[in-house]
């Protein structure tokens, strides 16, 4: 049952994708009922996800049930539509309430109950909002017989924009990454990645932070990246004396940002293009330059950390050959490049897709040990569904909540409250919002964070501060993804130590040092949109870019305690000061920077090298 359900569910979506999708209610009917009769199937009531040998007649009944709740609305698509004006019958009713339920369960078993316990709470504020004393917070009111058929029937629930961008886009780019996986392109990334930097300083880490990278490019997770390319790059570092917990946070920083990385980003940029109103490709280019800036940022982390404990290169014989793996397998780019070209020629992202699905295949029976016998593509289309099952359920409760906020006005109400907190000063009004983008990435899934946040945080700091929509949106869904390596709950960070063996805690505090980029670059794209390609100019995009690349320079070696020698306390202050000082696009403030950098640089030049900590001799 669970194969046939896979297979029909993958297939609907290259058919659609192909001959055209359904109206937007239908779609996501579809696309959601399959997910959830899969989902009870597929994932325990009582623990963790996982295969099991047998199914309980309750969640066979589940599947059925909950497969049926969301096919109602195609069942009766006309009586429902004009439901809408003459009111729902009972039946109606019924079906909303236990969709509603269903995805909420079906939520709590792939994702985990943080995300449930919000879109309770979000239907609690619905129904009993209007008991609330602050005037900021109530609202009316509404009743049970309201908010359901509000969060199931319409267009601005669990059937919303972040489904319906899941049932279009979504589903088609995590198949690509999984026949990508199946193909052995993700083996090639990391042969290639080991060929390119394993012979200099740290090479193990390096290596490491660009292999995530390529992985994080056609895969879209950071806790699914950690885990997939670093069960062989996390023993590789510590092998080259690397600290389990530097050896699991590099890791986990690299493959956190692949979800950042062009040209496949995380689930939410494909939900970005409806929110922004462009299209996928400007997101892509608007988004390439912070990414580049983010992994530039891990790499100078791990040189850092490298240098401070003499971590050399691996030997020459110990590393692929470039040339002969470009020979061999260079051919593995293509799906790549067909997907880069086609959304860089103005089509659609749903058509990149495609071609990018066709090409992949096409790569994978080149070669005898990756070409798919029957059942392998039979396997390849359950696997590429099963991948989009926890998507598919966060999304729809992240509906939920979208739904609640625009119901009852919060949106809006929270975005005043932001402008009085921050009482008008721009800087304070990002740090509330990255905050609570951070609290708020603990419990949700980066897409369900991202919708929250861009619905109710990012129009106050369009609005109130005239800032461009993309660096806003870029912004929330920065934060939004690094709460994976943010501690207390940093979920990529965990997935990283369980493989290195080290304490989790202390393995995400170095993630977010080698990670700290990712905290600086949000700011630094706010205040100067040129590096998400807002009225950018060669002149300016070159200096933004050098002077960010410094400024991160700069805290990392301050975070790390290593610059051209290991640094005295007051030297890593000054680097601090002076990387904080070049983010802001103001010649004085860069200028000032830059002669501070220079100075500890001077100094630490003229110090004996044996006076390092990290020295044999020392």
């Amino acid at each position: 049952m669970v194969t046939l359900m896979g297979v029909s569910l993958t297939g609907f979506h290259l058919y659609t994708g192909y001959f055209g999708t359904l109206p937007s209610q239908q779609q996501g009917a579809v696309h959601l009922g399959l997910a959830l009769g899969m989902i009870f199937i597929l994932f325990p009531a009582t623990r963790g996800s996982g295969s099991r040998a047998r199914v309980p007649w309750y969640d066979v009944i589940l599947a059925f049930a909950a497969t049926f709740t969301a096919y109602y609305k195609i069942l009766f698509y006309e009586e429902v539509l004009r439901a809408r004006v003459t009111g729902y019958s009972s039946l109606d009713l019924a079906t909303a309430l236990l969709g509603v339920l269903f995805v909420l369960e079906a939520t709590r078993r792939t994702v985990g109950v943080p995300i449930v316990i919000m879109a309770a709470l979000a239907i609690g504020y619905a129904l009993f909002g209007n008991h609330i004393p602050s005037q900021m917070l109530s609202h009316p009111g509404f009743s049970l017989g309201e908010v359901s058929p509000y969060l199931w029937f319409r267009e601005s629930g669990v059937f919303g924009t972040p489904l319906q961008i899941s049932a279009r886009f979504i589903f088609l780019f995590l198949f690509f990454g999984v026949v990508l996986m199946h193909t052995g392109v993700g083996r090639f990334f990391n042969d290639l990645a080991f060929a390119v930097t394993g012979r200099f300083t740290g090479g193990a880490g390096k290596a490491a932070v660009m292999a995530s990278s390529f992985q994080g490019m056609i895969s879209g997770s950071s806790i699914g990246n950690t885990v997939a390319s670093g069960s062989f790059t996390i023993p590789m570092m510590k092998n080259a004396r690397f600290k389990p917990e530097v050896a699991g946070a590099a890791e986990a920083s690299a493959s956190t940002g692949g979800q950042i990385m062009p040209p496949l980003m995380g689930a939410a940029a494909f939900i970005m293009v409806e929110y922004v109103g462009v299209s996928y490709r400007e997101i892509m280019f608007s988004a390439l330059i912070p990414a580049l800036l983010y992994f530039a940022g891990i790499f100078i982390g791990v040189h850092f950390e490298a240098k401070r404990h003499r971590i050399l290169g691996l030997p020459k014989d110990q590393l692929p050959s470039k040339r002969k793996l470009m020979l061999e397998k260079g051919y593995m780019l293509l799906p790549l490049l067909v997907i880069v070209t086609t959304i860089s020629l103005g089509f659609t992202a749903q058509r990149a897709a495609l071609l990018g699905i066709a090409c992949a295949f096409a790569v994978g029976m080149i070669r005898k040990e990756t070409r798919p016998s029957l059942v392998g593509l039979v396997k390849i289309f359950e696997q590429g569904a099963r991948v989009a099952l926890p998507v598919i359920a966060a999304v729809a409760s992240a509906g939920i909540i979208a739904g609640v906020v625009g119901m009852t006005g919060l949106g809006s109400k929270f975005a005043a409250g932001i402008i009085s907190l921050a009482d008008g000063v721009l800087i304070l009004a990002l740090l509330f919002t990255m905050v609570a983008c951070i609290v708020l990435g603990m419990g949700l899934p980066t897409t369900a964070n991202y919708v929250v946040t861009a619905t109710i945080a990012a129009p106050a700091l369009i609005n109130e501060f005239g800032l461009p929509p993309m660096a806003v949106h870029l912004f929330v869904f920065y934060f939004g993804i690094i709460a994976d390596i943010t501690p207390p709950v940093c979920l990529a960070a965990f997935a990283g130590a369980g493989i290195a063996g080290a304490n989790p805690m202390k393995t995400g505090f170095t993630a977010v040092k080698l990670a700290i980029g990712a905290f600086i670059i949000p700011y630094a794209f706010i205040y100067n949109p040129m590096l998400v390609m807002v009225d950018a100019t060669l002149l300016g995009l070159l200096a933004a870019v050098l002077f960010s690349l410094l400024g991160i320079m700069g805290v990392s070696s301050a975070l790390i305690g290593h610059f051209v020698r290991d640094s005295l306390p007051w030297e890593r202050l000054v680097l601090l000061a002076a990387g904080l000082a070049m983010v802001v696009p103001e010649p004085l403030t860069s200028g000032i920077g830059l002669l501070a950098m220079a100075l500890v640089a001077w100094c630490q030049s003229r110090r004996p090298a044996h006076q390092d900590l990290a020295s044999p001799t020392a």
